[in-house]
Parts: C-alpha cells; sequence; structure tokens
C-alpha cells in the first residue's frame, strides 16, 4: 500500500493538488494523510481580561483544523470514489517543515503531493515558498509540486528525466521515479543539456552507465540538447513540445533543483512550473561506492 501525505492550507491550490493525486492514483491501493498544520493565534487587548487563555486558544484553533479536514475528507471521498483509497486526517500545531517531518517518519509516507504557484504579476518563480522549504528541508521523502493551473487529464505516459551526470545515482534515488514508471507504463526520456563543449568526462560516462543498467526494464530514450539563453527554458521548451505531463530530478547538492530552490526571484527566462514536478531528494554515497569510482571499476563489480 501506498502512503501519500497531502499537505494543505484549504486553499483551492491546495486542493487541485489533492484531487491530482487521487486521480494519478486511482488504480493503485493507497492511504492519504490530509495534514493541517496551524500556528498559534497572538491576542493584544488591553484588558488581559479579554483575552482567552492559551489552551482555550489552541484547542479552538484545533477543532477549526479538523472541522475542514473532515470536511475536505468529505468532499474528496464524493468527487472521487475509490475504494482502493482511504483517507486520514492529521491536525498539528508547530512549523510546516518540522510537523511533515514529523509524519513522513512516523507514518512512513512514500510521497508528498502539494500544489505550488507558478508565476505572479511579472515576476516568474520557481515554485511557492513552502514547496521550496520542504524539498529543502525533508531528505527522506520525495515531493511531487502539482501546479495551481494544472489539471489531471491522463496518467504521465512520458516522464522527463532531466540530469547533468555529476551525481552517482543509487538504485534506491532512483526507485522513486522508476516505480512511478512501471506503473504508469511510461517511457522515459533522459534529458542532458549540454553547456560547454559537450563531450561527457569519464565520470559522466560512468554515471550514465548506471542509469542505463537500472532503466534496462523500463523503455527510454536519451537526448542531448545545446543549451538555450538558459539549462531551464531548455527543458522546460523540450517538455512542452513532446506534451510531456511529469517532469522529475534529482536534488542534490549543487544540482538543478538546488540552485533554483535557491534563489528567491528566477529572472523571466527561468525554470517555471508548467507541469507537476518530481524532485527526489539524494540519499547519499556510501565511502565504498566513492572508492570503486575512483578505481575505474565496471558497472558489474559495483552491483
Amino acid at each position: 500500500m501506498k502512503k501519500i501525505l497531502l499537505p494543505t492550507d484549504f486553499s483551492d491550490n491546495a486542493w487541485n493538488a489533492i484531487d491530482y493525486a487521487a486521480e494519478l492514483f486511482k488504480d493503485e491501493t493507497c492511504t492519504f494523510y490530509l495534514l493541517n498544520v496551524y500556528s498559534k493565534i497572538i491576542y493584544e487587548s488591553v484588558h488581559l481580561s479579554d483575552i482567552p487563555s492559551e489552551r482555550t486558544i489552541e484547542n479552538t484553533v484545533k477543532a477549526n483544523a479538523v472541522t475542514n479536514l473532515k470536511h475536505l475528507k468529505t468532499t474528496i471521498t464524493h468527487t472521487n470514489p475509490n475504494q482502493k483509497h482511504q483517507f486520514e486526517i492529521i491536525a498539528a500545531l508547530g512549523s510546516l517543515t518540522d510537523v511533515i517531518e514529523d509524519v513522513v517518519k512516523s507514518e512512513k509516507i512514500d510521497l508528498i503531493v502539494m500544489g505550488t504557484k507558478g508565476a505572479t504579476g511579472t515576476k516568474e518563480v520557481f515554485m511557492g515558498s513552502n514547496t521550496v522549504r520542504i524539498i529543502n528541508s525533508v531528505k527522506k521523502c520525495p515531493v511531487l509540486a502539482v501546479p495551481d493551473n494544472f489539471t489531471f487529464t491522463v496518467k504521465p505516459s512520458e516522464i522527463t528525466f532531466a540530469t547533468d551526470f555529476t551525481h552517482f545515482y543509487s538504485k534506491e534515488e532512483l526507485s522513486p521515479l522508476l516505480e512511478l514508471a512501471k506503473s504508469f507504463n511510461a517511457t522515459i526520456r533522459i534529458v542532458y543539456v549540454q553547456t560547454e563543449d559537450g563531450s561527457l568526462t569519464e565520470e559522466q560516462k560512468f554515471n550514465l552507465g548506471m542509469l542505463q543498467k537500472y532503466f534496462k526494464d523500463i523503455k527510454y530514450y536519451q537526448h542531448t540538447l545545446t543549451k538555450g539563453d538558459s539549462v531551464s527554458k531548455t527543458i522546460r521548451i523540450f517538455t512542452e513540445e513532446l506534451d510531456i505531463y511529469l517532469l522529475a530530478m534529482l536534488n542534490y547538492s549543487h544540482s538543478f533543483v538546488d540552485k533554483l530552490t535557491r534563489e528567491p526571484v528566477i529572472k523571466t527566462v527561468a525554470f517555471h512550473t508548467q507541469v507537476p514536478l518530481l524532485v527526489i531528494p539524494e540519499l547519499g554515497m556510501s565511502a565504498a561506492y566513492s572508492k570503486t569510482i575512483k578505481k575505474g571499476s565496471s558497472l558489474e563489480e559495483i552491483q
């Protein structure tokens, strides 16, 4: 059974992500956790007697959160009736990232699905600040970010996996991508955007070889693109031209996602979430793997 966490602030944006998740996994047995994280309310009054006790305030806020979560659960079960799906509600006081980390650990969550804002006004942003914080803070669980203007039509038959081949991929790291591809019977398109002379280093060739080995049971294609205005825009155009409805990236130090999420505002040529984005966390590479690569061992020796 797949366990999926659905953070919500009861906005239309959050609802869109919940509806998308229910449709995307409609053929799988899932437990969805509807999570609302609330904060303390600070009262200001000239008369201390007018200020309710801290416990009373917290109980009231929690009761409202639980009521809204129950209503949301009723709505989603009526909108998307599915005997394979069950919904649990969680209302918690604290910081969003801390609570999500706790729930991921305690409930053994497989995937976080949440909505994200796209462009606002004349500024283009990578995604909403809450989504960025979760991507950068929650290191043990992949995040599927759903743009607020994206609606579910069909399951993704193709998935773009954008990479620069500079990271050593472990099979465990790539398991969320592999599982989705197998579940949807989707083709993976490995996209590399060349920024200099285009030739791969020995390390990049080795990492590409590892990807090919992991993807041997899945239909995949390799694409080398020439960088245009920016790497991000090149990937976006590729995804749009091929009508690909899911983009996946691995988030590690100095990676494409890492650089994007640490910029407060992306310039107008930068990436802009048009389709759902699966961000896979780095799980770390063992010292043994590092030594093996440095010694120039073959792929078979690593397995």
